[in-house]
């Protein structure tokens, strides 16, 4: 996986890149806070390495900028620190750090924390496919049940005001003007007739924009087959 590794230390950016690497890992290597925050936001990351003390932003702070993103929510954060980790534990937990590794770094510690991270990642990605697949089929069933409760409600009406509509439009003593009318009225009650038929053949509704932010579903797919 891709992994973001910020360290104002050369040698070390070195040593882990090396670890990383040798595992399989794409390593995207840093300097200090702000290039970490510009590769964060670049890049993406599943995961972040961050040393605690840098220049400018510190490791807390591209932490808090992470957490802050739609996009950081889920990523995990590892915190390298010389610090003593039991008196700095709360801050780093309320910055949002997932895990900490305290300094010197060794090449087996680094590699049990990166694969409690990918075990984390897998079951964090797996929890939201789960959880879109509910939405979805959530979303889906209440478009079922609109479907249905259209064409309960609207066809008695509609096949009544189709009749009777057909019937003047029959009727020998219509005048040219009314019968133009009953033509014109005819044409846009099929045409609610055959929405609200098409609303029962959707296969994958999608919902589409409609004035600005508001979103409704989209039909014109299903109206043309």
């Amino acid at each position: 996986m891709q992994i973001l590794l910020a360290d104002d230390s050369e040698v070390t950016r070195r040593v882990l890149s090396a670890c990383l690497d040798r595992a399989g890992h794409e390593v995207v290597a840093v300097p200090d806070g702000e290039a970490a925050w510009v590769a964060f936001e670049r890049y993406h990351p599943p995961m972040v390495i961050l040393d605690w003390q840098m220049p400018g932003l510190d490791g807390l702070d591209v932490c808090r900028l992470i957490r802050r993103n739609p996009d950081g929510i889920d990523v995990f954060v590892l915190m390298v620190t010389g610090r003593d980790a039991t008196s700095h534990l709360a801050d780093a937990l309320a910055a949002g750090v997932d895990d900490y590794l305290a300094k010197p770094v060794t090449p087996e510690h680094l590699a049990a924390r990166v694969r409690i991270a990918e075990g984390r990642i897998a079951q964090t990605t797996a929890r939201r496919r789960a959880e879109d697949a509910l939405a979805k089929s959530q979303w889906l069933a209440g478009i079922g049940h609109t479907a249905l409760a259209l064409q309960h409600e609207i066809n008695n009406p509609l096949t009544s005001l189709l009749t009777n509509a057909q019937l003047l439009a029959e009727d020998p003593e219509s005048t040219p003007g009314v019968r133009d009318q009953v033509a014109a009225m005819l044409s846009q009650v099929r045409r609610i007739a055959e929405v609200v038929r098409k609303l029962k053949q959707l296969d994958e509704p999608k919902a589409v924009e409609y004035l600005g932010s508001s979103r409704m579903l989209d039909l014109s797919t299903a109206l043309t087959k």
